[in-house]
């Protein structure tokens, strides 16, 4: 890894490129997501099939759905082992989504004036699962899990050629609706729906460059959580260990080679040693060392302040502090790891926080996949004839301020019957 003290012009210019980063792999792939995205809108499940067939080398007399047969065999498929670890994960995934879970609520703000809102689920959710590099059923527990707390009564699965292990999880979770489709042409056909696929409200998970060109393209008509770009770690640290800190940074570094890893630190000595353990550990893992060649940095701070704003401006998706006291700095992160045991890749897997994260400094304005991207707050009011007239007047007030005598009317009309004796 490059080491750079941030006194530095190459280190200052770097952390300029840093703080606008921005992913632009799926803006390469937009023109062609596009005619896939249209083709799938246009033609449904004859256009389907044949990306299915093409890309995804689907048979073309294969079913697009997995039978609840087949993910029941999966599971009996399943090592043992493997399965207390899904069901591991699983709980603790399921804990964490019901502790965020957002609750109803009512308040009088005055005397009969009663507002509130009221939870409700989304009615079909669809969870991408990538299954390209690497199999990833971790991702189908992160993004169906909270869906399930959250009471969504249709939750759809999609991978292009899920792993035993992914159709297993699927089991495990009751997912009865799972297809075998990736790319563009499973986000078209969740956001617009086919003969055989109807649609869903929102469509989450990570995948490649062109799930994401494709997501962005059918946002305005299919929600979506939000455009993933490529894995981000930062330790910011003085006190951790070289093994620690190297291994968090190459564990990161091998989901993509465009992956960004940095490590952040006051001690010269430390980034020393940081930079040969990361050498050292690369050496057999070849996605992990290209990424760590790309986008490999260590930056040599002056003070722990300079580390800490720096760690903020970056807001990256996964971060690394030493201690408690620490996290009272952290502004902007998607996920915070503290101390010299919480191994990143733990909240990867069974920690229960969910791994869907922001990347290219989203982490700014929003944190990760979680129960309040499967819910909608509708907001409640109700007056009684003592509410109306304490509040009327001021309303009318704003209305006729606004020029928006409708407005005004519709209060005063209640405001006059009320004074009349009518509704009170």
């Amino acid at each position: 890894m490059k080491v750079m003290t941030t006194r530095s012009a190459a280190a200052k210019r770097r952390i300029g490129e840093l703080l606008t980063r921005r992913s632009d792999t799926w803006e390469r792939v937009t023109p062609a997501a596009k005619r896939i995205v249209d083709g799938v809108r246009k033609g449904g499940d004859r256009v389907l099939r044949r990306y299915a067939s093409q890309l995804d080398k689907l048979p073309s007399q294969s079913p697009l759905q997995i039978s609840a047969d087949e993910l029941k065999a999966a599971w009996e498929a399943t090592p043992v082992e493997m399965r207390r670890t899904l069901e591991t994960a699983a709980k603790n995934i399921r804990a964490f989504a019901q502790k965020q879970k957002p609750k109803d609520w009512d308040f009088a703000p005055v005397p009969g004036v009663t507002t509130g809102q009221r939870v409700r689920p989304l009615g079909a959710v669809g969870c991408y699962v990538p299954s390209g590099r690497y199999p990833l059923p971790s991702t189908l527990l992160m993004t169906a899990i909270p869906a399930q707390v959250a009471g969504v009564p249709r939750i759809v699965a999609v991978s292009p050629k899920p792993a035993l292990e992914t159709l297993a999880a699927a089991h495990l979770l009751g997912i009865t609706e799972f297809y075998r489709l990736g790319g563009a042409h499973a986000i078209a056909a969740l956001a617009y729906g086919t003969e055989t696929l109807a649609k869903v409200d929102k469509i989450v998970g990570p995948g490649n460059a062109y799930v994401t060109a494709a997501k962005k393209l059918v946002s305005f008509d299919c929600a979506i959580d939000m455009l993933a770009g490529p894995t981000e770690i930062v330790v910011t640290s003085d006190a951790g260990t070289p093994a620690g800190i190297a291994s968090d940074l190459v564990a990161q570094a091998e989901h993509d080679p465009d992956a960004l890893a940095i490590f952040l630190t006051t001690r010269a000595d430390l980034a020393s040693v940081v930079s040969a353990e990361v050498k050292q550990r690369v050496k057999s893992n070849a996605t992990a060392r290209e990424a760590i060649q790309r986008n490999g940095l260590i930056f040599v701070t002056k003070s722990q302040e300079e580390a800490r704003d720096l760690t903020n401006a970056l807001a990256p998706e996964h971060l690394t502090i030493d201690s408690e006291e620490d996290l009272a700095w952290v502004e902007n992160a998607g996920s915070v790891f503290i101390g010299e045991h919480s191994a990143q890749p733990l909240g990867d897997y069974v920690s229960g926080p969910n791994h869907t994260l922001p990347t290219g400094g989203l982490a700014r304005v929003r944190g990760g996949l979680s129960v309040m991207d499967f819910v909608k707050l509708i907001t409640v009011q109700s007056y009684t004839a003592k509410g109306l007239a304490k509040l009327g007047p001021a309303g009318v007030s704003l209305a006729k301020a606004e020029g928006l005598t409708g407005h005004a009317d519709a209060i005063e009309v209640r405001l006059k019957a009320l004074a009349e004796g009518k509704n009170a």
